[in-house]
């Protein structure tokens, strides 16, 4: 999809420099529910405290982050961990429902992204930012423009007014030019934001 994306993505200039500056960052290989996991602990949390919360959950599980494990785990070392309560009941609701449907890539690959979102947000803990996320990462549909993302939000308006505001229609406006790799330009945005701050 990446090399796909390139002619589109340097047509406009802001972007080809940031496809020359940076290697858009690929994701370990996850399984779709530890995939989701992570989206649930990162909620509304900064990169590195989403990072260091989940390598010490992940921990707690032995490594093993599937819907039974996190079923069977012990609450309070999930809190201890650094999950709220509220999270510890998200990835528990997450960890029944894949337990009683399928979500994996295979089970999604005929919903368009719509039907994706409001199959995923029927999951108590799993919003819109999470589910866009899920499209992204696990799905790894190539037009995904996740303006619930902060980083995001601030990496264009950085990259395109100097870090004034912009609204969200001046931001999807921006991001036309980037269709149909609207995921790809989003995964380059991550770079650019995340190496300024």
């Amino acid at each position: 999809m990446i090399d796909d994306a390139l002619p589109v993505l340097r047509r406009d200039p802001v972007m080809k420099r940031l496809v020359e500056t940076h290697d858009p960052y690929v994701e370990p290989d996850w399984s779709e529910f530890e995939r989701l996991c992570i989206s649930i602990i990162n909620q509304q949390l900064s990169t590195a405290s989403a990072a260091a919360v989940k390598e010490r959950v992940f921990e707690v599980l032995d490594g093993e982050v599937t819907p039974e494990t996190v079923l069977a785990a012990d609450e309070e070392s999930l809190r201890d961990a650094g999950l709220s309560r509220m999270k510890v009941d998200y990835i528990q609701n997450a960890a029944r429902a894949f337990q009683e449907s399928d979500f994996t890539r295979d089970a999604m690959a005929a919903l368009d992204d719509d039907e994706v979102v409001a199959r995923l947000t029927e999951i108590k803990g799993v919003g819109d930012w999470t589910a866009r996320m899920y499209l992204l990462f696990v799905l790894e549909r190539p037009d995904v423009l996740p303006l619930g993302d902060l980083a995001v939000r601030k990496g264009i308006e950085q990259l395109y007014a100097d870090g004034g505001e912009l609204t969200r229609a001046e931001m999807r406006e921006i991001a036309e030019e980037w269709r149909p790799y609207r995921s790809v330009a989003t995964r380059y945005i991550w770079a650019e934001y995340e190496s300024d701050n």
